[in-house]
């Protein structure tokens, strides 16, 4: 059980202010077009295994989805009147 948590976990994780980097540079623009595109519009460099392992991160967030065409896609919504309609509604 031990080898297969180190074998997923190799490298080091990204740093809170990187992955908030990513997010709000994703979020401002809602798509783009590769995630070479992504990484150039980055206001700081990040070395491209730790920027893989955060695309990683936010797409099982469910945050982002890549295309077919492996376009990066915003698609989480933090709208206020979107959660207050899902805190008021009536469970099935």
């Amino acid at each position: 059980m031990t080898s297969k948590i180190l074998f997923e976990n190799k490298g080091h994780d990204p740093r809170l202010a990187s992955i908030e980097m990513v997010e709000d540079i994703i979020k401002e623009h809602h798509e783009f077009a590769s995630k070479s595109a992504l990484q150039r519009a980055l206001p700081k460099t990040i070395q491209t295994q730790t920027f893989n392992r955060i695309l990683n991160y936010l797409e099982k967030s469910n945050k982002i989805i890549f295309t077919k065409n492996r376009a990066v896609v915003w698609i989480f919504s933090d709208d206020p009147k979107l959660k207050k309609v899902w805190n008021e509604s009536v469970p099935l």
